[in-house]
């Protein structure tokens, strides 16, 4: 990891995943710190007519409290969001969510793709883009949309990933900055802390 890459001022990490994803969230969850000052956006492909067990499975391991955000609530520091079952969930300007029933996008709603594209566009290079385990090809155009707009991007290690379609997919049309296992993600965020409380 670049010196500079944990220097810059972030404002938000936003993460998808989907099969074989949900250990690895809680496990980040789980061993980052629970004053860890970015709002983390997570989406994640669930099952959409199974509305109760999700949130709560990850909190059960999560140093911080997790929700489903509600349509036009305002992003807060030190926030975890997970989009709900069948809403796709996009950021706004002026750090607010937006959800919607709108048509599915890469088989998937909510989508990844939506919500990654978007928190680039509101967040530019303050975000950082984690793409983990995964099934399909949701997530490739918003990591490549979140390297254009400057933001710094890293995949799980696809050797490590349960099903590697979803970060491959990214690193097959974008130089994704960091291909990482699940253990060096997590040093990444508590380095990037440490460093954020020292200044």
């Amino acid at each position: 990891m670049k010196e500079e890459d944990l220097t810059r001022q972030y404002k938000a990490v936003a993460i998808g995943g989907s099969a074989g994803s949900f250990s690895v969230l809680t496990n980040i969850l789980n061993q980052i710190p629970a004053d860890f000052s970015l709002p983390i956006i997570i989406c994640c492909h669930r099952l959409k007519h199974i509305r109760s067990g999700f949130i709560e499975a990850l909190e059960i391991k999560s140093t911080k409290k997790v929700t489903e955000p509600d349509d036009k609530e305002s992003i807060k520091k030190g926030c975890v969001y997970v989009a709900p079952a069948n809403y796709h969930m996009c950021v706004e300007v002026g750090n607010t969510f937006a959800l919607s029933t709108e048509e599915m996008v890469n088989n998937s709603r909510p989508s990844i793709d939506l919500t990654l594209e978007t928190c680039a566009y509101v967040f530019k290079d303050k975000l950082i883009g984690i793409l983990l385990s995964g099934a399909n090809k949701d997530g490739a155009r918003g990591m490549k949309k979140i390297k254009e707009y400057g933001g710094l991007t890293i995949v799980q290690d696809p050797t490590e990933c349960t099903i590697d379609t979803m970060p491959k997919s990214a690193m097959a049309i974008t130089e994704i900055d960091y291909v990482y296992p699940v253990n060096k993600i997590i040093k990444f965020l508590n380095e990037l802390h440490n460093y954020q409380n020292k200044t």
